[in-house]
């Protein structure tokens, strides 16, 4: 979550602004050393820590940014759990897997102070299926599994919600957990699984709502998909796809280069639709707007402590 794609605008973006959107680690980067804040040079190497390397993305920006002097290192990881404590203990030079909701709740959780330096795009998120073909036909008391992290739970039952599915109290936030669920109201039962063990329990269940990252390993593809949200709603901001930094490093000139390299490489822009089976909706996102939404979700993510 780049010049942004022609399915969205710089102008969108404005508007958006308004609203309150994975593994052994190595050593630290020579990026962060020699150009600290602030800094740049060329032969520079940033480790990145990335979840699912092998997304057709990658490959295109390690060669665009070699052609600018840097050489890229990608760090993969197996879960969401893992890059921004690498971040944060200087083990990576940067991260691009997070939306600004997750960075929030991890930076509120754990006092740090990453920040995002750029957006790459937002995913709409699927509610995926092997038993129904539509959501109308899962019948009443059936399960449903979404993803038990805070971020991605409450996005996943405002899909629910949409979907006509469930019911939410409070009628729905950025902060809304299994607690929220109006049972007597709600058509189905929700339960909450570890983002990456839901594709291999998609059998088990009615339906699940899938991350992007795993809706291949459950033999899924996006068009699968029998309900998702809409990325072009005004209160998508806070689920922009980021680039995150520490915040000693926010005007670090290489890091910077490499967001613009991602954002306006053609072949890069190209693969990240391809890994996303074209899902994804590439964004230029003012930093300004990115960080504002991130202090207003973090401020909110204290209020409800």
């Amino acid at each position: 979550m780049s010049i942004t794609a022609s399915r969205r605008t710089t102008s969108v973006i404005a508007a958006l602004a308004a609203v309150p959107l994975f593994v052994a680690l190595a050593g630290c980067a020579t990026a962060s050393s020699e150009a600290g804040s602030g800094g740049g040079s060329e032969d520079e190497t940033v480790k990145i820590g990335v979840v699912g390397k092998g997304d057709a993305q990658w490959a295109p920006f390690v060669e665009a940014a070699a052609d600018e002097g840097i050489t890229v290192e990608l760090v993969d990881f197996g879960s969401y759990e893992q890059p921004n404590p690498a971040l944060t203990e200087g083990e990576i030079d940067l991260n691009q897997f997070q939306h600004i909701v997750y960075l929030a709740e991890y930076n509120t959780a754990s006092g740090s102070d990453l920040e995002p330096i750029g957006s790459t795009a937002i995913y709409p998120l699927g509610l995926y299926s092997q038993k129904y073909d539509d959501v109308d036909s899962i019948p009443e008391g059936e399960t449903i599994a979404v993803p038990d992290d805070a971020s991605n739970q409450a996005r996943a039952l405002l899909v629910l919600q949409s979907a006509g599915l469930i019911e939410l109290k409070s009628g729905g936030t950025i902060f809304s957990d299994l607690s929220d669920v109006d049972t007597d109201k709600s058509k189905v039962e929700v339960t909450a699984l570890e983002a990456a063990l839901i594709p291999t329990s998609l059998p088990d269940v009615a339906a699940a709502i899938i991350n992007n990252d795993f809706v291949e390993d459950a033999g899924l593809t996006f068009d699968d998909a029998i309900a998702q949200d809409d990325p072009e709603d005004p209160n998508a901001l806070p689920y922009v796809n980021i680039f995150a930094a520490r915040a000693e490093d926010a005007d670090n000139e290489t890091y910077l280069k490499l967001v613009e390299i991602f954002q306006t490489n053609e072949d890069v822009q190209a693969g990240l639709l391809e890994s996303s089976g074209d899902t994804a909706v590439p964004l230029q996102t003012p930093v300004d707007d990115l960080v504002a939404s991130l202090k207003k979700v973090q401020e909110d993510t204290e209020a409800n402590k």
